[in-house]
């Protein structure tokens, strides 16, 4: 992003987010902190393309996959959810289950992975919901992760083995 201004509104004068610079290179991490509020979640809305840009340029490379901070399931199985369309490879789906901290969940589960799970994921907790949604993208072997404080749902051991393995 180089002096990048979005707006949400249809009022340019008006930007959610000012003279936005960022540059983030090929295998960095860079983690977003501010309070409530203070645009997080719209800069990673502004690198999907969902934020009208006002002024400057952004030039996004590679294939993205998103954690949003409410976890979106579909009707279907957890192996539905996790995998997305995407054709089954059992080794990486298999690490994906545990790198993601799914394995003992999936073991309770009546059918385990093959669980349907009910409309936006009724039958499952918040923990267990964000770490499939986790586990989406992971699977999807994308260049760019955006996650939108994807350990709020989850325990503190959980987020500790989940911040530990994406940091591998």
């Amino acid at each position: 992003m180089n002096s990048c201004s979005f707006s949400w509104d249809e009022n340019p004068s008006k930007p959610t987010l000012n003279n936005i610079n960022l540059v983030v290179k090929a295998g960095e991490k860079v983690a977003i902190c501010g309070e409530v509020g203070s645009g997080k979640s719209t800069l990673l809305a502004a690198v999907l393309g969902e934020v009208p840009k006002t002024e400057g340029t952004i030039e996004v490379c590679g294939k993205i996959a998103y954690v949003s901070q409410t976890a979106w399931i579909q009707t279907g199985t957890v192996q539905d959810n996790i995998l997305f369309g995407s054709l089954m490879d059992r080794q990486i789906y298999q690490e994906t289950i545990e790198r993601c901290s799914l394995v003992k969940d999936l073991e309770m589960l009546p059918f385990g992975d093959r669980t349907q799970i009910g409309e936006r994921g009724v039958n499952l907790s918040g923990g267990q919901k964000q770490r499939v949604q986790l586990a989406r993208a992971l699977y999807q072997n994308a260049d760019i992760y955006l996650l939108d404080d994807p350990f709020s749902a989850v325990d503190a051991h959980t987020a500790t083995s989940l911040f530990n393995v994406s940091s591998d």
